[in-house]
């Protein structure tokens, strides 16, 4: 169990994965940049949380769910949860909902303003989340789902053994560069070509292990400027 000192937003855990010196420059280091995907995806966000419950073809759909695990250490917010109505012999899939007549099944869902990404930094965040409801409510959570703006499809996620291992390591490796409190040095990628923290990265300066006062030094040098 963590203490309430050491809890970690569940959203950290989608840089962390996609890339651990992203996640310390925005985590560790407060820095942030906004560019035009991250403004989009924001603005998707607050249109997501408008309204806290809403009835839907026979789904109570429930938004801005707040999380939290002791057993992770984690807290923060879930854009949708989907409560969809299961038979009474799937009970340990289902809560009762004050007001409503059965048991219901919560599907976490996470909205995203791009496409899919080739890692699972997306899928290990949702994940997380159904972790947390698990933990709250004491109920089995096997499936969820993430909207991408770009193509405006919803793809669904199994919450499988394997996903939640990677979830499980994720969240230790979290906690862990925590408490180290240090970033890791810049690896270029294609996909650093879009973030918002690039310039401030530099990944292509001082990725492999290249020293960024070198660089800088030689950029100077280059401009013969002293």
């Amino acid at each position: 169990m963590y203490q309430e000192e050491e809890f970690l937003p569940v959203s950290a855990l989608q840089h962390l994965v996609f890339c651990e010196r992203q996640w310390a420059l925005i985590h560790l280091e407060q820095l942030w940049v906004e560019n035009i995907l991250t403004a989009q995806g924001r603005v998707m966000h607050e249109r997501v949380h408008e309204h806290d419950r809403e009835v839907r073809d026979g789904i109570i759909i429930t938004r801005g769910l707040p999380l939290k695990s002791l057993r992770l250490g984690l807290t923060g917010k879930a854009d949708v949860v989907e409560f969809v109505a299961v038979c009474v012999k799937d009970g340990r899939e289902g809560i009762p909902i004050e007001g409503q007549p059965g048991l219901w099944k919560p599907v976490p869902v996470e909205y995203k303003h791009g496409k899919p990404k080739v890692d699972r930094s997306d899928e290990v965040q949702l994940c997380a989340q159904a972790l947390c409801i698990e933990e709250m409510l004491g109920v089995s959570v096997t499936e969820g789902a993430i909207y991408y703006g770009r193509p405006r499809r919803r793809h669904s996620v199994s919450f499988d053994e394997p996903l939640r291992a990677a979830t499980e390591e994720a969240v230790l490796r979290l906690h862990y560069l925590t408490r180290e409190g240090r970033t890791p040095a810049a690896v270029y990628r294609r996909e650093c070509n879009s973030c918002s923290l690039y310039e401030y990265c530099l990944p292509r300066a001082t990725g492999g292990g290249k020293n960024v006062s070198k660089y800088l030094q030689q950029v100077l040098d280059e401009l013969d400027i002293e």
